[in-house]
């Protein structure tokens, strides 16, 4: 019988007279997968950063209820203190430093180092780098998750999801490992290197590494979970083995109700076809780091949900950031017939053309400024809304702005405290409803979304995709929806364009079979 690794017993968490933990336990023992899983707000999160001692959790009161390691009971106060014990963690949000290189991120605080004149005399601390063997052991590590990359590249040449194999890199190099934390690994990966990583789990249990596994990929859960612990609003509902779970199944557990996405379905392509194109992408190239366009070539009908999918690294996010200006970008949009200046996104947006960016935190969201602010702010700064004229002078009108983002908040079923909260204390898919209600207070003619239900639980995404689709259906608004989830992608819009290899391989129908999409997202001819 396996050795119980960790056990979790009656975890209690409280801000203030919030309280967002609700005598939550789980167990787990050597070499034992478990799916800690939940709609956004559920407590995942917070549970694991009480087993990482993370500040946020020393800082606020701490927790209580019993932690034991090995069999001993244990007190977590710091990251420090569970990194020593053997516990390991991938961020669904990246932790590295991207001006470093690979290998100066997975060695970081774990430096090898050798001895030379002064350390010999002064002390180890003292010794030299010895890059060699910090390089080979790195190597080793990207060896284990099948990442063919050089350790020498820096973070910031590479693609997001190059990035998420970094960050599981990191963790696998470490020699005392114990128990690694999976926090949304595959968000960001397309479904090769899914398969890649959940090959790379099974490999790690083998060897007696013990880990619990975050997801709102509920097939993914199924496939590498031996027990799957569902929360609610901070409580435990259920520890199930695996074989007693299907999608439908745990998708009810977590949220409390069925799920289903088929009641969302695209329009004939006649009635597609026979509106006004809107847009013209002509030749576009992108320059996009590890999603550069080659010359995309697409045509936008006016009212339509467009999807834009492929494998990362294709192209396929370079086509809103690239007309956005986030990069640099050339080639010819024309927008109602007149050339677009894509390359002053100001100017864009004063269009009339709003964005959502797959990057919520680097790119979407002031996360030190209250949630009113965010949500307002676009329609503030390019419409100017939300302001009281004096004669010579204005000010914000504070009761305006506290009104829409009650509105969206309420609308949009944004878990949070108050519009005074800051974004940066809220779920990923709490953050993401917020800039998809920024975007529709700005309200554009055409709105390109970029990932909108990354890393988001099944809840949520229902939540955001018939959003979505009432916002095109009940305003009119010409949406582009880039997304790795191909179902989705299948489930909400009218026409979808793969891309591959940084150009528009061909436009499909979202009834086109399955073989046909992943042959053609491969790069093949359906």
């Amino acid at each position: 019988m396996q050795k119980v690794i960790l056990e979790m017993k009656n975890i209690e968490k409280a801000y203030g007279s919030s309280k967002v933990l609700k005598g939550v336990s789980l167990e787990i023992s050597e070499g034992e997968v478990i799916s800690l899983v939940g709609e956004n707000g559920a407590g995942k999160s917070t549970l694991m950063n009480v087993l990482f001692g993370m500040p946020g959790i020393v800082n606020t009161g701490g927790y209580q209820g019993e932690i034991r390691w090995e069999g001993q009971p244990v007190k977590m106060t710091s990251p420090h203190q569970a990194m020593n014990l053997g516990i390991g963690m991938v961020h669904q949000e990246f932790m590295l430093l991207p001006t470093y290189t690979i290998t100066e991120n997975v060695k970081l605080n774990r430096e090898i180092t050798k001895t030379n004149v002064i350390s010999r005399v002064l002390g180890k601390d003292l010794g030299t780098l010895d890059k060699a063997q910090m390089r080979r052991e790195t190597q080793e590590a990207l060896d284990k998750i099948h990442l063919n990359v050089n350790p020498s590249t820096q973070i910031k040449s590479m693609s997001v999801g190059y990035k998420q194999f970094v960050e599981i890199a990191r963790e696998i190099d470490k020699k005392n490992i114990k128990l690694i934390v999976f926090d949304e690994p595959t968000a960001v990966l397309t479904d090769v290197e899914s398969t890649w990583l959940l090959d790379t789990i099974k490999e790690i249990t083998a060897a007696g590494v013990a880990v619990i596994f975050i997801s709102h990929k509920l097939n993914e859960v199924l496939e590498i979970s031996d027990k799957i612990v569902i929360l609610r609003d901070g409580e435990l509902v259920a520890t199930r083995p695996k074989s007693e779970m299907d999608v439908k199944s745990l998708a009810k557990l977590m949220v409390g109700r069925n799920v289903d996405f088929s009641e969302l379905a695209g329009r004939p392509a006649a009635e597609i076809e026979s509106k006004e194109v809107i847009m013209q992408i002509k030749d576009l190239k992108v320059n996009m780091p590890g999603e550069n366009a080659k010359g995309i070539n697409l045509d936008i009908h006016k009212g339509e949900i467009l999807g834009l999918c492929g494998l990362a690294g294709q192209g396929k996010l370079a086509v809103s950031n690239g007309i956005s200006g986030m990069y640099p970008a050339s080639g010819e949009v024309l927008y109602k017939g007149e050339a677009l200046p894509f390359q002053k996104p100001l100017e864009v947006l004063k269009k009339g053309i709003g964005f959502v960016s797959e990057d919520r935190r680097g790119v979407g969201l002031l996360l030190d400024e209250s949630i009113k602010l965010n949500i307002c702010l676009l329609a503030m700064r390019i419409k100017k809304h939300f302001f009281k004229s004096f004669g010579l002078f204005g000010q914000m009108d504070q009761k305006e702005m506290r009104r829409i983002s009650d509105d969206m908040i309420k609308e949009m079923e944004i878990k949070c405290v108050s519009c005074d909260q800051h974004p940066a204390a809220l779920s990923g898919g709490n953050q993401q409803k917020v800039c998809i209600a920024r975007a529709v207070v700005f309200n554009p003619d055409v709105l390109f979304v970029s990932e909108p239900t990354r890393g988001i639980d099944i809840g949520a995404k229902k939540v955001i995709l018939d959003y979505l689709k009432n916002l095109n259906r009940e305003k009119g608004i010409t949406i582009v929806i880039t997304s790795s989830e191909l179902t989705e992608l299948r489930s909400l819009c009218d026409r979808i364009a793969v891309v591959y290899d940084g150009k528009v391989k061909t436009v499909l129908q979202p009834t086109d079979s399955d073989e046909k999409f992943g042959l053609l997202m491969s790069g093949l001819d359906a």
